[in-house]
């Protein structure tokens, strides 16, 4: 059959059983309006309402212009592929900071890295989810927000002292981090509850330990407290910010370690220990009321001062390993990512964009060659076990 003719088919096969979910899906993850796609395919912006809102069907040649625009297969449109069901709106960082278009553009891509991930489920069996989801009251106080961490680190097994690994610790409990693509660069990192499974996005512009740390921290604030919560306000962000604050450095630990004047060099190896930043140590500070207005005003200034990055480098995020662990796993044991791919029903093309983003492997190098005795060390990449519980 010439590609010519397959097309044709496909086309046909995706205007009877059109899907109109697929088609917002596909508009929003390429950033355009209603309106915009409509001028680039010849149609009018009440025809794309309507095939949107499936009050009316689009003919076959309108799939094919439609899905050459937004560079997808017509069989994209199909009906059969699950769309995940949304119980909350996603929370972003700052409503102000970003668009609507941008928001629905991130929102799509997560939409695709769900169908991904529910597709890999198919053949490997992750984690469960461990995540809890709180009911908090409805003004919480700091105390309130300081407990909901406090049982956040107890359901995921943290005793005591800082988390070695934010990002894995999520992993080895059900969670899915990954990065945005860089279309969406100007979205700070925002998470949401696809179905059952808590998907975590981080901005990829933010190349830093302990940023990107407290970034995940305060998405799993959202995660566990904002289910019912409007997005987006003052209130419920300064929640998820002291919430990260506890859950990565808790008062009843970090008060007596902290500087009673503002100590740099204490601050440095407070950062080290913790792996957070020196801003988040001195609002920590502040916040418990070891440092006074003038003091936390003078260290912001100054850190103010020198910018980004702060000093005391502690070196890149932390890496995903979840996604490409499964997928290897999926590999190993006959089934390929192509077969995979086809299976999810979405383009290779998307697929590859959303199996990059949560892929950060990078080869290490060993300077000093191990004793014939010597064990080697455990990678910090590997706490709380992970691959094993993937592989298990």
């Amino acid at each position: 059959m010439s590609t010519t003719h397959h097309r044709q088919r496909e086309a046909e096969f995706a205007s009877r059983a059109f899907d109109p979910q697929a088609l917002t899906t596909a508009r929003q993850l390429r950033g355009l309006r209603k309106n915009e796609l409509a001028k680039q395919v010849g149609l009018t912006p009440a025809a794309v309402s309507q095939y949107e809102l499936a009050q009316s069907r689009p003919s076959a040649s309108a799939v094919a212009q439609l899905a050459m625009a937004l560079g997808v297969p017509a069989a994209f449109f199909a009906s059969g592929h699950p769309h995940p069901a949304m119980p909350s709106a996603a929370h972003f960082r700052s409503l102000r900071a970003t668009t609507q278009l941008q928001r629905d553009q991130a929102l799509a891509f997560g939409k695709i890295a769900w169908q991904l991930v529910t597709t890999v489920e198919k053949y490997v069996e992750l984690p469960a989810v461990v995540l809890p989801r709180l009911p908090m009251p409805s003004d919480p106080t700091r105390s309130d927000v300081a407990s909901a961490a406090q049982q956040a680190r107890s359901a995921l097994g943290v005793q005591s002292g800082p988390v070695p690994h934010v990002t894995r610790l999520l992993e080895a409990h059900g969670a899915v981090v990954m990065e945005l693509p860089p279309v969406s660069e100007r979205v700070d990192a925002f998470s949401h509850w696809y179905g059952s499974r808590p998907l975590i996005f981080r901005n990829p512009l933010k190349n830093d330990l302990p940023r990107s740390r407290f970034d995940v921290a305060h998405e799993v604030g959202h995660l566990i407290m904002h289910l019912d919560a409007e997005p987006g306000s003052r209130i419920v962000e300064n929640q998820a910010h002291d919430f990260a604050a506890e859950f990565l450095m808790p008062r009843a630990e970090i008060t007596d370690e902290l500087p009673r004047r503002l100590d740099w060099e204490t601050l440095y190896s407070l950062k080290r220990r913790w792996g957070t930043s020196l801003k988040a140590l001195v609002y920590r500070a502040h916040s418990i009321g070891i440092f006074r207005d003038t003091t936390y005003k003078r260290a912001m200034m100054t850190l103010s001062q020198h910018g980004d990055p702060e000093p005391c480098d502690l070196g890149p995020r932390e890496s995903p390993a979840l996604l490409e662990s499964a997928v290897r796993l999926c590999e190993e044991t006959g089934v390929t990512f192509t077969e995979i791919v086809a299976r999810s029903g979405l383009p290779a093309e998307l697929a590859d964009q959303v199996y990059a983003t949560a892929t950060m492997t990078r080869p290490r190098i060993n300077l000093r060659p191990l004793s014939d005795t010597e064990e080697p060390s455990s990678s910090p990449d590997d706490a709380y076990g992970f691959l094993q519980l993937v592989e298990g």
